[in-house]
Order: C-alpha cells, then sequence, then structure tokens
C-alpha cells in the first residue's frame, strides 16, 4: 500500500522529467539539422526560463527567415547564372556568324575538343597531301609548281609581277612579314633543348640563315625549305616547315540585283574622229543594244574635228534611239584627268557607276557586269588589268590579210599582253571619286594621272580589286610621244610604245630577219645542189 501510494507520487515528476527530455532532445535536434547563417549563433533559451516557449517559436521564426532568405539568394544565382548562359551563348553564335565552320569539316562546337581534334587531324592530312615527304606523278612540266628562293635580302622569283624584276627586296608587306616570320620560328626550333645531349646548345640567329626555297600549292599550303650554317664547315642545319591551308569557310551568300544599276561611261577626247566611229560601234552593239543600262560623256578638248565628232554621236543617237548621253566641250589644252574630272562631276542624278574609259578601248556587255559587281560605293572599287594587242601588222604580217576586229580578239601570248601597269580604266562609283578628292588637275597631257588616283585608293579604307578581266581589250594605234612631255612621262610613253608593237620573240624576228633569209637561202642551194 505504502509502495503504490509512493508510485503514485512520483508519476508526475516521472512524466515532468520525460517531458523535459523529449524538449531537450527535439531543441539540439533542431540546431543539429538545420543550417546556420555565415557567421551566426544562436544562444539555446535556458529550460527553466519562464519564457521557454517564447523562446522556442523565436528560434523558428529566425530560422524560417534565414531558409527564406537562403532560397531568395540562390534564385538570384540562378538568374544570373542564366543571364551569363544566355550572354555566352549569344557571343557563340556571333562568333560562328563571322568566322562561320568550313564546308568540309564538321566542327561540334558543344565539344571543343573533339572539335580541335577535327581540325589538327584535317591540318595534318594537307601536310600528307602535299608534295613535302615523296614526289609526286606529274602528267607534263607544266604541271610542276616551281620554288622561289630567297636570302635575308632577296627574293629570287619566276613570277616577276609589275615590278618585272627577276630578284627584288620584297616590296609587298605580307610577302616580307611572311619570311620574316618563317625564318624567326625555324631559328626558335633550332635553339629549342634536344633533351638528349646535356651539352650546352649553340645558340643560332638569323645571321647564321645561308638560303631558303619555298614554293605554295595553292590547296593545300606552302612549303618552307631552311638552311642554316652548321657546326663545322661544311655542315648545315636543315628545317622543314609547312604552313597548311585550312577548310574552304563560307564568307557571305547574297543576292545581287544589278537590273537598275546605270553606269556612266566618261571619254575624254581630242581629234581622233575615226577612232571614236570605230568606238561607238562597239559601243552601240554592247552597251546600248546588249546591256541597254549605260549612259555616255564625251568631254571634248578644242574645236578641230569636234563637229564630226558630235555628228557620229547625234547619228548613233537617232538609228539606236539613245538619248542617254552627255557632250561637254572644253575650250583648253587636252588634259586626261582634267576631262574625266569634269564629266563625272557634271553627272547630277543619284549616285552611278563611273566607268573611265579611253577611245581606243573595246569592251564586252559581260565586262559592264564586271564593273557593276566589282563595286560597291563606300566598300570596294574595280581596276580590271585590260589585254593590250600587238600590232597587227606584225602579227598578221605573214598572212595573206589582217583579220576582222572581232576576231582579233583573242587572248594569246602572241596576240597581246595584260597591261598590269596601266590604271586607266577603271570603275567606281560617283560618290566614292569625289570623296576620295577626284583627279590632281596640276597634271597635263598623257600619263601619271591615273597611277595618282590610283595611290589615292590604295590609301583609303576603300577594296581596291585588281585583276584580269577578259572582256575589255585595249586596241593597237600607233603611239605619238609628245616632246611637250615631261622626261619621267617621256619615258613612261616610250615603254609603253614598245611593250604595244610586238612580243618578245615577234620583234626578235625583226631583228634577226636578214639572218633568218640568209639561211633560208643557204638552205635552198643546198636543196639544189642534193
Amino acid at each position: 500500500m505504502m509502495l503504490r501510494r509512493g508510485f503514485i507520487l512520483f508519476l508526475p515528476r516521472l512524466i515532468g522529467l520525460l517531458v523535459v527530455a523529449c524538449c531537450s532532445v527535439s531543441i539540439f535536434y533542431m540546431l543539429a539539422c538545420t543550417p546556420k547563417g555565415d557567421n551566426q549563433q544562436l544562444a539555446l533559451p535556458r529550460v527553466h526560463s519562464p519564457t521557454v516557449k517564447e523562446g522556442y517559436e523565436a528560434i523558428l521564426q529566425e530560422r524560417e527567415e534565414q531558409h527564406r532568405n537562403y532560397i531568395i539568394s540562390l534564385k538570384k544565382q540562378i538568374a544570373q547564372l542564366k543571364a551569363e548562359l544566355q550572354g555566352r551563348t549569344e557571343q557563340l553564335k556571333n562568333m560562328q556568324n563571322q568566322y562561320p565552320a568550313p564546308l568540309d569539316i564538321h566542327l561540334d562546337h558543344s565539344k571543343p575538343e573533339k572539335a580541335q581534334a577535327n581540325l589538327l587531324a584535317f591540318l595534318r592530312s594537307q601536310v600528307d597531301k602535299a608534295e613535302v615527304h615523296s614526289g609526286v606523278k606529274l602528267s607534263t612540266e607544266y604541271a610542276a609548281v616551281p620554288f622561289e628562293s630567297f636570302t635575308l635580302q632577296k627574293v629570287y622569283q619566276l613570277e616577276t609581277g609589275l615590278t618585272r624584276h627577276p630578284e627584288e627586296k620584297p616590296v609587298r608587306k605580307d610577302k616580307r612579314d611572311e619570311l620574316i616570320e618563317v625564318i624567326e620560328l625555324a631559328v626558335g626550333s633550332l635553339n629549342k633543348p634536344d633533351g638528349v645531349s646535356k651539352a650546352k646548345p649553340r645558340l643560332y640567329t638569323a645571321s647564321d640563315f645561308v638560303e631558303g626555297i619555298y614554293r605554295t600549292e595553292k590547296n593545300k599550303g606552302t612549303l618552307y625549305e631552311l638552311t642554316f650554317k652548321g657546326d663545322a664547315k661544311h655542315q648545315f642545319k636543315k628545317i622543314v616547315l609547312f604552313r597548311p591551308f585550312g577548310p574552304v569557310m563560307k564568307v557571305k551568300n547574297e543576292n545581287v540585283n544589278m537590273a537598275d544599276t546605270l553606269i556612266n561611261v566618261i571619254v575624254p577626247l581630242a581629234k581622233r574622229a575615226s577612232k571614236f566611229r570605230q568606238f561607238m560601234q562597239n559601243f552601240r552593239e554592247m552597251g546600248i543594244q546588249q546591256d541597254g543600262r549605260i549612259h555616255l560623256t564625251v568631254v571634248y578638248f578644242g574645236k578641230e574635228q569636234m563637229n564630226e565628232v558630235k555628228s557620229i554621236l547625234e547619228n548613233t543617237s537617232k538609228s539606236a534611239n539613245f538619248k542617254n548621253f552627255t557632250f561637254i566641250q572644253l575650250n583648253e589644252e587636252f588634259s586626261r584627268g582634267k576631262g574625266l574630272d569634269v564629266g563625272a562631276r557634271f553627272w547630277k542624278g543619284n549616285n552611278v557607276v563611273l566607268f573611265f574609259c579611253d577611245v581606243d578601248i573595246y569592251f564586252t556587255a559581260e565586262f559592264l557586269n564586271s564593273c557593276r559587281l566589282n563595286t560597291q560605293p563606300g566598300k570596294k572599287v574595280f581596276y580590271p588589268v585590260l589585254f593590250s594587242q600587238y600590232n597587227p601588222s606584225i602579227i598578221y604580217g605573214h598572212h595573206d590579210s589582217i583579220p576582222s576586229l572581232e576576231q582579233q580578239l583573242i587572248i594569246k601570248k602572241e596576240t597581246g599582253f595584260w597591261r598590269d601597269f596601266g590604271f586607266g580604266m577603271t570603275c567606281q562609283y560617283r560618290s566614292d571619286f569625289i570623296n576620295i578628292g577626284g583627279f590632281d588637275l596640276d597634271i597635263k597631257g598623257w600619263g601619271g594621272e591615273d597611277v595618282h588616283l590610283y595611290r589615292k585608293y590604295l590609301h583609303s579604307n576603300l577594296m581596291v580589286i585588281r585583276t584580269p578581266v577578259r572582256g575589255l581589250f585595249h586596241l593597237w594605234h600607233e603611239k605619238q610621244c609628245l616632246d611637250e612631255l615631261t622626261p619621267e612621262q617621256y619615258k613612261m610613253c616610250m615603254q609603253s610604245k614598245a611593250m604595244n608593237e610586238a612580243s618578245h620573240g615577234q620583234l626578235g624576228m625583226l631583228v634577226f630577219k636578214q639572218e633568218i633569209e640568209t639561211h633560208l637561202q643557204k638552205q635552198k642551194l643546198s636543196s639544189k645542189k642534193m
């Protein structure tokens, strides 16, 4: 009975102790399982404090606030990451548009390592395809790609270009920079430790370079073989380098509509009425009948033969129903630059393509389209290299008669040459011509004004398109070099006159004509004796 009464008295105390223990365990569990804020420690309320319940509520409320702030912080970070990812995606798209993927090799931008491996494999295949490690069977001697040789000072070249020099200090900056880069790479390779020899390596410099050869296979790359002085008198170091060409890449794909693009052909003229008649026959057929989007501006100097020239122009206008022409007469000494400048500035219509032309030029309708396609206002000007005809009486002297003009216009080494020293025939938009400052009007007479304008364009940010064209011919005419020309102009005129007559071989045949005839006579006598 006593035990039962004692147990009943002890039971409330036991229950109280169990409640306190459970609460303590719960609090410790919450503290252990809940993440704490940075540098924050919360004090536990005392168990025997009269504000235990309020303390627990404060703790829970504070923890809930921390969780809420933590979630808000995570959402902000996720939003920032999304924005950065979006920006990187746009940046990658812009780079892909600027540097599009090559047509014959697929680069997976999502896997940069694989893309890099594919590109390296392609470049190595270029080395294997090129004639680097072994020779390639060629069908004829014309298929061989020749090397050019070079030293630190000179390049010895088969394709002499505009300079005509078989050896030269590289004038073009790209060629000069290319060879300097190759020599520097070779020197760096020679000075790189091989990891085998323990002896102190020799330090090579560019002064140890003896000579090099290089050639370019257009679809594969450029091969360089460089020779340096070795350690002894008759020893050399040879470095072979190859610059592989990358895959072909698509840069632009656009539709070009030239249906409404007008060309204003400007011709400066003084006398030469018979040549103008021949020019107008070509202009009527190619410009009016075949092309139809053309205007003619004739700037005439003086009054001699002027009426005859105007009559030719008016007759063509009536017979071809052609009204798009302008005739400007200047009472002053002939100046090609002045005539072209006046003709260009006289135009009052919309921006137009200007074709600066001479009376002894023959052009086709295809050339007029080339003139349009290779000019762009504020972007491109066109400087075609025309084909200059040799003297027909020399070329066809052994024939019964000289063929018609159309039959003479054949691009062969026996009939003419690319006039790569001439810059007079050019196409550009009028706005570009005005903005560049036009011609130098202080230049009088023949020559010089075209080169001056050409150099202006080269010094500008416009792209100069310089290429041989198959539809533009300079017709042969006897050239007169006047005494009034300056020494430099007279020299240029005489050089042009010499090149106009015939090819090197044909002129040689004229020089040795007597020897050839003597040889033929001896051959006839020998055959009679037999």
